[in-house]
């Protein structure tokens, strides 16, 4: 066999070739990050094994430096490892004591690493094309945060220029709101404003569910208010409402983008209760490959979801928290999906109730249910059976 470890990063490579003998066949060499170096490492392996079957090449994940170096190598048959930086990490500092850490080091020490560690998981083209739906996911997952953010500024800013608003609506995040403040934006403004046109606005906006006697609480409530007469946070107001509305049409655009993909999967995760679209590509797109993973409990542990464990001597620790070292972003999917299962489905219903009479916090009781939801999607993908509710 013959092993390859690459040191990725943004404008380079460096890279190092050994055989199963320990025999170095190409001592350490850095590639620029072109195609014609990426064919040149490829004329080097093929020199030293022209059954590219035998070779096994490892990279650090390192985000999207190493992304297109793996597209080339997988695209070329090569049989590539994508390892854990905290792996290579724990792997380095179990052959030295000191802080050695180098490009030429870590290149030598990920093809050593595969030549001793026999359980990695190779990376798969499954994998590699599941990075377009965990990207839309991810970026998705960013933008609904930061509208979340706008929103708290809103509430922010309405408490200063209309406190009284929030009393006459069931919430200040709705359209008719939104479109009120966008022409008025502060109590002062409203009480000023022509009541046939802030009739009109809240008409249309509501969908003629806000009429003229709401138009007239409004300003009423509009001229009594205490709310500050504020230009900047008045400015402030409008723009925000601006950004929220256009990050819920970049949200809605990547939604039909994800559901699109969803789809083409054919997953049978989406026959579970509760789980949408967005949800259901969220969990897919961090899990990835199901067939890397052989039971539940190690995608559990893969999204930090399994329990710390600390044992020395007669030392046990009695209270074990979740790890929290594996994706944040699994393990956000998995515990909110796990909310609306419990909603919708009747036995997650009844298992929730279950372990909330045996004294559990809801938190906790809603993280057994995540781990029951884990092992229920890890039975529907591998089976492609869709969920049978209980009766």
């Amino acid at each position: 066999m013959i092993f390859i470890g690459i040191d990725a990063a943004k404008d380079k490579h460096d890279c190092f070739i050994v055989n199963s003998d320990g025999e170095v066949l190409y001592d350490v060499f850095t590639i620029p990050n072109t195609l014609n170096r990426f064919n040149d490492l490829l004329l080097k392996i093929q020199s030293v094994s022209p059954d590219l079957s035998k070779t096994k090449v490892g990279l650090e994940a390192t985000g999207h430096y190493s992304y297109n170096l793996l597209g080339f190598l997988l695209d070329k048959g090569l049989t590539t490892y994508v390892i854990n930086p905290l792996h290579t990490n724990l792997y380095r500092k179990s052959l030295t004591l000191r802080k050695t850490k180098t490009d030429k080091v870590d290149a030598r020490m990920i093809a050593s690493m595969l030549m001793s560690c026999v359980d990695l998981k190779p990376y798969t083209r499954t994998l590699y094309h599941n990075q377009e739906l965990k990207s839309l996911t991810r970026y998705r997952f960013n933008k609904v945060s930061e509208r979340a953010k706008l929103k708290t500024s809103i509430s922010r800013l309405v408490n200063i220029l209309f406190p009284e608003l929030e009393k006459l609506v069931p919430t200040l995040h709705m359209k008719s709101v939104y479109a009120l403040l966008s022409e008025f934006p502060s109590a002062h403004h409203i009480a000023k404003a022509h009541l046939t046109r802030i009739t009109n606005i809240l008409y249309e906006a509501s969908k003629g569910r806000y009429n003229r006697d709401t138009a007239i609480r409004f300003r009423d409530a509009a001229r009594n208010s205490i709310g500050s007469v504020m230009l900047a946070k008045s400015l402030e107001l409008k723009h925000t409402i601006k950004l929220i509305g256009e990050l819920t049409a970049e949200i809605d655009e990547m939604e039909t983008e994800i559901k699109h993909i969803v789809e083409s999967l054919g997953t049978t995760v989406l026959t579970i209760p509760g789980i949408s679209y967005t949800t259901a590509a969220s969990i897919l797109a961090e899990i990835g490959d199901f067939s890397n993973f052989e039971t539940p409990d190690k995608i559990l542990a893969f999204a930090g979801m399994s329990p710390s464990t600390y044992q020395s001597g007669r030392l046990n620790n009695c209270y074990a928290h979740m790890e929290k070292r594996g994706s944040r972003y699994l393990r956000f999917a998995l515990y909110n999906a796990a909310k609306h299962v419990c909603n919708w489905d009747k036995t997650f219903s009844n298992y929730l109730v279950k372990k909330r009479s045996e004294g559990k916090h809801y938190n906790v009781a809603i993280s057994h249910a995540a781990k029951k939801l884990v092992r229920l999607i890890f039975a529907l993908e591998k089976s492609h059976l869709p969920y049978n509710p209980a009766a």
